[in-house]
């Protein structure tokens, strides 16, 4: 069927502005071309190699497509799609520290067991009584001829104003679970070693008993704990049981001092403070971790020495 134009409208009028809007959608096109880039395409890219093989396959399969926000466009194209399970592992430089581990290091009082080291920092409680015991049988299991280092930084039973915090049973405790190693046992004071944590820095293994040289120790008669709304007669009964605990102290001080019971139960009247001089002296420890003292003490001279030098006359008699 052949179509005619009337006579009175004219070709031209039909086409011109068909013509002009064509016109203006290429330039607006080619504008838009201009402006934004096309980027480079890698033609070895695998994801491009396939969505160009679908297309040219089938391009119904990418223009027809219903869109799943749930999905990552195009990745239903994939028989087996795959996705990073987890992050990229960036290897970290090393070059501001070579010795830096590749895995992170353990706790802290685990480092420490590894090294066969036992640190007792805090009042003896029965939190701490429970890991120190635990800790010294597994030493003794991991290898009974290896020694064993405990390092003791604790005011025993007590706080450091005197009141009572634990029972002198934790100090026992620990104390029995020493005697009772095949280990040796080299035990330093660090900080303070006052009550039963003194006896425990007595109780190392002759010989391999240390002191640091700022390091404190004291020796005193246990405390009864606070009474409260308690009846008299069971106060006397609990003192009665501190004056066991007290008796107790002084015959395994006395024991591992070298000292009479009537000499520890003396000085234990009222507390007794040693440093790391007096606390060798006294049999406390054997030794003074004081890093190339025996070169320092064998240089120094002797008092009388000291005053020849210094042109000082010694009367007789002073």
């Amino acid at each position: 069927m052949a179509y005619t134009i009337a006579p009175s409208v004219s070709s031209q009028s039909v086409r011109g502005p068909m013509t002009m809007r064509l016109s203006c959608c290429r330039a607006f096109a080619a504008r838009n071309a201009a402006k934004i880039p096309i980027p480079p395409i890698n033609p070895k890219d695998p994801f491009l190699s396939k969505l160009a093989s679908v297309a040219a396959s089938s391009p119904e399969t990418i223009l027809n497509r219903a869109v799943n926000p749930d999905t990552p466009p195009y990745l239903d194209l994939f028989d087996s799609p795959k996705l990073m399970a987890t992050p990229a592992q960036v290897e970290r430089s090393v070059s501001y520290n070579e010795h830096r581990p590749k895995s992170p290091p353990p706790d802290l009082p685990s480092l420490l067991l590894h090294g066969r080291i036992v640190y007792i920092g805090m009042p003896l409680v029965p939190a701490v009584t429970e890991l120190v015991v635990a800790e010294l049988m597994y030493l003794q299991w991991m290898d009974p001829k290896q020694p064993i280092y405990l390092y003791i930084n604790s005011t025993g039973t007590t706080r450091d104003d005197g009141e009572t915090v634990g029972m002198e049973t934790e100090g026992f405790a620990i104390y029995d679970a020493l005697m009772q190693l095949q280990n040796e046992v080299h035990t330093v004071a660090v900080g303070a070693a006052i009550g039963q944590a003194c006896l425990l820095l007595s109780a190392g293994t002759k010989g391999n008993r240390f002191m640091m040289p700022h390091a404190k120790a004291m020796i005193q008669q246990p405390r009864v704990p606070s009474a409260g709304l308690m009846p008299a007669s069971d106060v006397l009964i609990r003192a009665k049981e501190v004056i066991t605990n007290r008796d107790t102290l002084v015959e395994l001080l006395a024991k591992h001092t070298g000292n009479s019971a009537e000499t520890v139960a003396n000085v234990m009247r009222r507390p007794f403070y040693m440093d790391a001089n007096r606390a060798k002296e006294f049999g406390v420890i054997d030794k003074i971790l004081w890093r190339g003292q025996e070169k320092v003490m064998a240089e120094v001279a002797a008092p009388e020495e000291w005053d020849k030098n210094a042109g000082i006359k010694v009367m007789d008699g002073f």
